[in-house]
C-alpha cells in the first residue's frame, strides 16, 4: 500500500528523530563503556603482592648478574658459563658485597625522601639526600654528586654539558620506584621522575628512566610483555636514538622471535657505539642507557613470562649485566606478582627481607610496606579510589616527553696520552686538535696511611682560565672526569692545569684526553 504524500514528510522527520535518540543512547553508553574500560579495579591484596614483587625481581637480578657485570662486554655469555644461584646466595652478598646494590639503594633514598619530606619534596631534598650519603657512586650519579657539593642546582647537574655521563645508565637502574608507586598511571610514573631523572641525566640518559618507569607501570594492568614494552616506548620521542634502538629490538624479536643471540648481533652491529661516558667512548665498555635498556627488553620479550629465562638472557647478553636482569626481573616481579615468583629464585630471601640495606635505614619488608602506601596515595591523587579491599585505578596512555639530545654535534676520535709539554713543576700542559676534550683522571693519595686531601687546581684553554677546581682524593666526593669542555671552534687547542696546592702526599695522575670533533670522521674502507 502507497503512503499517502502528505504523510511522507512526517514520516520522515519522526524517523529522522529516532534515528537521533538511537545515535544519541548508542553514543552515551559507548561512552559509558570507554569510561568503564578506563579503570583497573584490583584488590588491595593483588596490588601488595605485585609491588612485592617489583622489590624483590630487582633484588634477585642484581644479585644473580653481580658477579658478571661489566667482565663481558662487546660479547655474550655463552650457555655452558653456569652462573651461580643457591639458598644463602643472598643473605652473602648482600653482607659481603654491599656496593652491588647501588641501583637499590638509590632507589631507597628516594622513597625515604618521598615518605619523610612528603609527595611534593622539591627536587634539592633528592639530590642533597644521595650527594651527602655514605655510599659509594659511580659514573652520572658521581658526577652529579661532585656537582651538587660544589652548589650546581638540578637541573644543570645532569646536563651533558655539565656531565659527560648523562647518557649513561644511572637514572635507568633507579627509576624503579616510579612505576611501583604509580600503578597502571605510566604518566604520572615518568612525572615523578622526571625533576628526579634529570639530577643525574639528560637525553637518551632520562629515557632509560621514563622507559622503565613506564614498563614498572604498565606491567599491573597486563601480563604481555610485548604490550607491556610498546605500549611503554610510545613514551619516548621517535626522533630519538633511544627511541630507534628499542623499536629495533621490537622488530629484531618478530623476526627471529626464537634466536635472542641474532637480536643481541643485530643490536652490536647498529647500536654498540658509545658516544658519552668517556671511560666507554673508544672502548669495549659500554654503559649507555640505550644499549643496557635494549638488553633488559631482549630479556623480557624473549623470556616471554617465564622468570628463569628472563634473568638469564637480561645478564647473558653482557656489560652492565647486574643491573638489566635487575630492571628485568623487576619489571616481571609485578606482572608475577611476589607469590608467583619461582620458589628456586626465592630461596634465602626471607632471610634478607629484614636486612636493611647498607648505608640505609630500609630494608625489603619496609620498602614493601612504604610503597603501598606510597601507591595508594597516589591512586587516589590521580582520580582513584580505595573502597575497602578494592583498589580502583583510572588509567592512563602514555604519552610521548619532551625530545632532548645529548652530545649533539660531538663525535669522539681519539683517546690521546698526555704528554707533558711543560717544563714547569705541577704544570700539565698539552695539545690536541678537535671541537672538545675530556681530560681522564683522579686525585690520589701517594699513602694508604694518611687521611683524604683536595687538589687544587686551574685549568687554562688557549691561555684563557676557564674553571678553578676542587680534586678530592676521597672515592665518595672524588670528581670522576677532571677537566672537560665541549662546542669549541674545530682547531688546535692548548690546554694547561695548575696545580695551586702542591704537597709530596698526593698526586694528580691524568691517564688520557678524550678528544671530540664535530665534523662527521672518515670511514675506513675494508
Amino acid at each position: 500500500m502507497k503512503m499517502p504524500i502528505h504523510l511522507i514528510g512526517r514520516y520522515a522527520v519522526k524517523t529522522f528523530l529516532l534515528f537521533v535518540c538511537v545515535l544519541a543512547v548508542s553514543s552515551v553508553a559507548s561512552a559509558q563503556t570507554k569510561a568503564k574500560a578506563a579503570t583497573l579495579t584490583i584488590s588491595k591484596a593483588t596490588l601488595q603482592n605485585k609491588i612485592k614483587g617489583g622489590w624483590a625481581g630487582q633484588t634477585i637480578g642484581v644479585t644473580f648478574g653481580g658477579p658478571t657485570e661489566f667482565r663481558y662486554n662487546g660479547t655474550f655469555i655463552q650457555d655452558y658459563q653456569k652462573i651461580a644461584w643457591y639458598n644463602g646466595y643472598l643473605k652473602k652478598t648482600m653482607t659481603e658485597w654491599p656496593d652491588l646494590y647501588d641501583d637499590i639503594y638509590m632507589d631507597l633514598t628516594f622513597v625515604d625522601i618521598l615518605e619523610r619530606v612528603g609527595m611534593d619534596a622539591p627536587v634539592d631534598s633528592f639530590a642533597n639526600a644521595f650527594a651527602h650519603a655514605k655510599y659509594n657512586l659511580w659514573h652520572a650519579n658521581q658526577a652529579a654528586r661532585y656537582n651538587i657539593l660544589k652548589g650546581l642546582k638540578a637541573p644543570a647537574t645532569g646536563h651533558w654539558l655539565n656531565n659527560p655521563h648523562a647518557d649513561d645508565i644511572d637514572f635507568q637502574i633507579e627509576a624503579d620506584f616510579s612505576g611501583l608507586m604509580a600503578p597502571a598511571m605510566p604518566n604520572t610514573a615518568i612525572n615523578i621522575g622526571d625533576k628526579i631523572g634529570h639530577i643525574m641525566n639528560y637525553g637518551d640518559g632520562w629515557y632509560g628512566g621514563v622507559f622503565i618507569g613506564a614498563m614498572y607501570s604498565q606491567a599491573f594492568t597486563s601480563h604481555d610483555l610485548n604490550y607491556i614494552v610498546e605500549s611503554s616506548l610510545k613514551a619516548i620521542p621517535q626522533q630519538s636514538q633511544f627511541y630507534r634502538c628499542i623499536a629495533d629490538v621490537v622488530k629484531w624479536h618478530k623476526l627471529y622471535p626464537a634466536d635472542w643471540k641474532r637480536c643481541w648481533f643485530e643490536l652490536q652491529r647498529t647500536w654498540a657505539e658509545e658516544h658519552g661516558c668517556p671511560e666507554g667512548v673508544l672502548a669495549q665498555l659500554d654503559i649507555d642507557a640505550k644499549l643496557n635498556a635494549a638488553y633488559v627488553t631482549m630479556g623480557l620479550l624473549y623470556g616471554n613470562g617465564d622468570f628463569t629465562k628472563t634473568m638469564e638472557i637480561a645478564t647473558r647478553t653482557g656489560q652492565d649485566s647486574d643491573c638489566n636482569p635487575s630492571s628485568a626481573g623487576g619489571i616481571l616481579g609485578v606482572v608475577l606478582g611476589y607469590d608467583k615468583i619461582p620458589a628456586y629464585w626465592k630461596q634465602g630471601l626471607k632471610e634478607v627481607e629484614d636486612m636493611d640495606f647498607k648505608y640505609t635505614t630500609m630494608s625489603l619488608n619496609k620498602v614493601y610496606s612504604i610503597s603501598m602506601k606510597h601507591a595508594l596515595h597516589t591512586i587516589k591523587a590521580n582520580g582513584g579510589k580505595v573502597d575497602g579491599d578494592k583498589v580502583t585505578i583510572k588509567l592512563q596512555t602514555p604519552a610521548r616527553v619532551r625530545l632532548e639530545q645529548s652530545f649533539q654535534g660531538m663525535t669522539a676520535v681519539e683517546k690521546q696520552p698526555v704528554k707533558n709539554e711543560s717544563k714547569t713543576a705541577n704544570t700539565i700542559q698539552f695539545t690536541f686538535t678537535g671541537a672538545g676534550f675530556v681530560v681522564r683522571g683522579a686525585g690520589e693519595k701517594r699513602r694508604g696511611d694518611i687521611p683524604d686531601g683536595v687538589i687544587k687546581a686551574e685549568i687554562y684553554l688557549d691561555g684563557e682560565k676557564i674553571e678553578t677546581a676542587d680534586l678530592p682524593t676521597s672515592f665518595t666526593t672524588r670528581r670522576y672526569d677532571l677537566f672537560w669542555k665541549y662546542q669549541l671552534p674545530n682547531k688546535q687547542h692548548t690546554v694547561k692545569i695548575v696545580i695551586l696546592n702542591p704537597d709530596p702526599n698526593y698526586e694528580l695522575r691524568i691517564w688520557d684526553n678524550l678528544v671530540y670533533t664535530d665534523k662527521i670522521p672518515a670511514r675506513a674502507s675494508l
